[in-house]
């Protein structure tokens, strides 16, 4: 049976456009690869009603509330192409099976990219953290660093100055140039220019950082502002624009969560920066609302 909508991704982001349009009383279906990008993590920070609840628990509450509507069905799979078909849009998976919709959301996410240090992700999400808004509270008052990764680095460690003494550890990379240094020194951030070897600690806690020189330097968290990439090629494949941001692509879409092609949304990591749970259930209502208003009114899609 043909779907209004075909959802693209089950976590925050699709699962929130889903309960909209599934509220609506129209069919929706939600093709899951099972692989949220907090996964990693043991608790969610920031979000209403929901501050240290486990991002899986969320997800699955979320899944079993959609399910009781009728109207909406979940595929566990891969989407591996999509494609305009008729006055709609066809999507296949990886195991075969074609599915078709009205309307297409894609919310998908994004993979980081984690830098290759040895002891460094087996703690993401853990003692290596990428947003001290989800994560900094916990580490308040401690040794804090931030690993160099790129211009927005310095940036990043005046900010985590907030939570705590921060070092900015360089990894061999050139010294900031003397305004940089001023602006670090002005918020008491040290600066390590040796490269870092590996992450110490017991299980996924951070103890210190091993330096090539020998040294070990005695840290408790380490912030990283890694690259990352879309978990899919539905969007270009769909020829929907992508902008290349400072750290990865981002799928351009209008206030209302409309791509540059009509009838396809996109709303979570995948379609804004900066990132957090937060915002990407609210962009799913937004994208989820205005798919179904599009169904309603097709004047508001020209």
């Amino acid at each position: 049976m043909r779907s209004d909508a075909i959802i693209v991704g089950g976590s925050f982001a699709g699962l929130s456009a889903a309960l909209y349009i599934a509220r609506a009383r129209r069919r929706v279906c939600i093709i899951d690869a099972g692989a949220p990008r907090n996964r990693f993590a043991d608790a969610s920070h920031g979000f209403f009603a929901q501050d240290g609840e486990n991002p899986l628990t969320m997800i699955a509450t979320a899944r079993a509330q959609l399910a009781g509507y009728p109207n909406a069905s979940f595929v566990a799979g891969e989407a591996v192409s999509a494609r305009a078909a008729g006055d709609g849009f066809a999507v296949s998976l990886a195991d075969g099976q074609r599915l078709e919709a009205s309307k297409l959301v894609l919310a998908f996410g994004i993979s980081d990219i984690l830098p290759d240090l040895p002891g460094l992700a087996e703690r993401w999400g853990a003692s290596v953290l990428h947003c001290p808004y989800c994560h900094g509270f916990e580490f308040a008052g401690r040794v804090l660093g931030v690993l160099f990764a790129g211009p927005k680095s310095l940036h990043q460690a005046e900010l985590i100055a907030e939570w705590g003494p921060t070092t900015l550890f360089l990894n061999g990379h050139p010294a900031p140039d003397a305004e940089a240094r001023a602006r670090l020194a002005a918020r008491t951030t040290g600066i390590e220019p040796g490269p870092v070897q590996a992450l110490l600690g017991e299980g996924r806690a951070l103890s210190a950082l091993a330096i090539a020189d020998g040294r070990t330097i005695p840290l408790e968290a380490l912030f990283v502002g890694p690259r990352y990439r879309l978990n899919s090629p539905l969007a270009e494949q769909l020829g929907c624009a992508v902008d290349e941001g400072m750290l990865g692509p981002t799928i351009r879409t209008d206030a209302m969560k409309e791509t540059t092609v009509p009838g396809v949304y996109a709303a979570g990591d995948a379609a804004r920066f900066p990132h957090s749970v937060a915002w990407a259930s609210a962009d799913g209502v937004t994208a989820g609302v205005s798919l179904h208003q599009t169904l309603v009114f097709p004047r508001l899609a020209a």
